[in-house]
């Protein structure tokens, strides 16, 4: 399995990430990205996978958005040359917490997407209860060709159709899907079907069931793996074999 988008450079894994790696690769997570949330912690995200041989990501999240540099092209630059750095992201629209002003959030975006259409990289999208002016945002700078993934998909099947049908967008599937109540997030599931899902946990955030309430990491997201297998009635290998080849394919990891 890929786990698609984790934080395993994340401060909270910082006792014992060898532990957590090794029961990654216990539970079959063969591979991760660690994804990274602004430059500082972008160059944590670089080190770790080159510790660890897995892949990373540059990106400034909408919450840090207020505090990117007026230049995000040249800032990101000489990460982007670093090994094992195969997306642009997290990166996108969040109007629900509201960290940073929603003109900056869509500037900082704007400039993200730019940079991976020129380098073409593949985009990881943060979205939360910014749907509406995102998919304005994708139609004037998402050009035919580019590619990437709106992580963490908690939507609904209006806009998981939107996602896959007009922007040819992987939707990430976490540990929502296991939350009791999560079925419109099932039905979007069942709407797109198996081809345009990842498997991710979002670690160490957002714990599926039965572990919810604990620090989640990579290990854990067989317990999303079986609640997509049973959400679209196919067995756990039919999963595990499509969303790794999705994941490869769309990250180009090597």
């Amino acid at each position: 399995m890929i786990d698609s988008h984790a934080h395993v450079h994340d401060k909270t894994f910082d006792a014992d990430r060898d532990a957590v790696m090794a029961r990654a690769r216990e539970a079959g997570v063969e591979m991760l990205i660690t994804v990274g949330c602004d430059l500082a912690d972008s160059k944590r995200a670089i080190e770790a996978a080159q510790r660890y041989g897995i892949a990373a990501s540059v990106g400034i999240h909408p919450h840090e958005a207020k505090d990117a540099p007026e230049d995000v092209a040249t800032a990101f630059a000489p990460l982007l040359k670093e090994r094992g750095v195969v997306a642009i992201g997290e990166t996108g629209l969040d109007f629900y917490y509201d960290h940073s002003p929603h003109e900056v959030q869509e500037r900082v975006l704007r400039a993200q997407i730019r940079i991976a259409r020129e380098r073409d990289l593949p985009l990881i999208f943060h979205v939360r209860d910014a749907h509406e002016r995102f998919v304005e945002v994708l139609r004037e700078e998402f050009v035919a060709g580019m590619r990437g993934v709106v992580h963490c998909f908690t939507g609904n099947v209006d806009e998981a159709r939107i996602y896959v049908d007009e922007f040819n967008l992987f939707l990430g599937i976490g540990g929502v899907l296991t939350f009791k109540t999560a079925e419109a997030l099932r039905d979007a599931v069942k709407s797109v079907g198996l081809e345009p899902l990842l498997l991710e946990t979002d670690c160490p955030y957002l714990a599926p069931i039965p572990m919810r309430g604990k620090r989640n990491e990579p290990a854990f997201m067989t317990h999303t793996l079986e609640r997509i297998a049973q959400t679209l009635g196919i067995d756990r290998a039919t999963v595990i074999a499509s969303t790794t080849q999705t994941a490869n394919s769309l990250f180009v990891i090597r």
